[in-house]
């Protein structure tokens, strides 16, 4: 069985932080680094949920501003609905 591969956390952020901040799709960033782009997937996902109630920063373009806060408020919207399906599940 193969050995897993390590990487350092330098090298997570940079990955992170190219598909955060640049315009390139998660799987496109995931090739070109050779990466597994559900991997890269996960680490956006940490990076967003960590860093979800910070505020963005002053200085940020108003066209990033609205894409992060698009994506914030998507996934609010699908956590919402987990949780209602959750609820009425469980109210049964």
């Amino acid at each position: 069985m193969p050995q897993p591969k390590f990487y350092t956390p330098e090298f997570k952020e940079q990955a992170v932080r190219r598909v955060i901040d640049g315009p390139d799709p998660t799987v496109k960033v995931a090739r070109e680094l050779g990466i597994n782009h559900k991997t890269l997937s996960n680490w956006v996902s940490d990076y967003r949920r960590k860093n979800a109630g910070k505020p963005l920063p002053d200085n940020m373009p108003d066209r990033d501003r609205i894409r992060e806060l698009e994506k914030r408020n998507r996934e609010l919207e699908a956590e919402n609905s987990f949780l209602k399906k959750a609820a009425s599940y469980f109210a049964r």
